[in-house]
């Protein structure tokens, strides 16, 4: 699906903070949407917690620096940071290129994915979501 100039896959799942989700078995693998990226524009530095480390829906999980600004990333699931992506330490224009790629942040083992799905938007309801903070 597209939304003007943004990529929106529709078999991920959204925030409103602009991160998405892809479901792998018990893990979730986390990125920010194209949309956030663009905003963003030219990415020069991503730190995420650590291996192991616990997030919470709608709670920090890092930060994206940018030659424009920094900003937060919000965990989409509750869980365990299982793995990071260690590519985006040498290479964070990575989310410019290919922010549902390469571009990954992390993967987190689910705690509980009923409960937080429930927060979740789907590609439509993202699309529909944007339009209304565009106007």
């Amino acid at each position: 699906m597209k939304y003007q100039d943004y990529e929106i896959p529709d078999e991920l799942l959204y925030s409103r903070e602009h991160e998405w989700v892809r479901l792998e078995g018990k893990e979730a693998v986390v990125g920010i949407t194209d949309y956030a990226q663009k905003q963003l524009h030219e990415v020069v530095y991503v730190e995420v917690k650590g291996e192991g480390s616990g997030v919470v829906q709608n709670e920090t999980m890092g930060t994206v620096e940018s030659v424009k600004s920094v900003s937060d990333v919000f965990s989409p699931v509750t869980g365990k940071i299982m793995k990071v992506n260690k590519e985006l330490g040498d290479s964070p224009e990575l989310l410019n290129q290919e922010p549902y790629g390469k571009g990954w942040l992390a993967r987190v083992s689910l705690a509980d994915f009923k409960k937080d799905k429930g927060r979740l938007l789907t590609a439509e309801q993202y699309a529909q979501y944007l339009e209304t903070i565009e106007e």
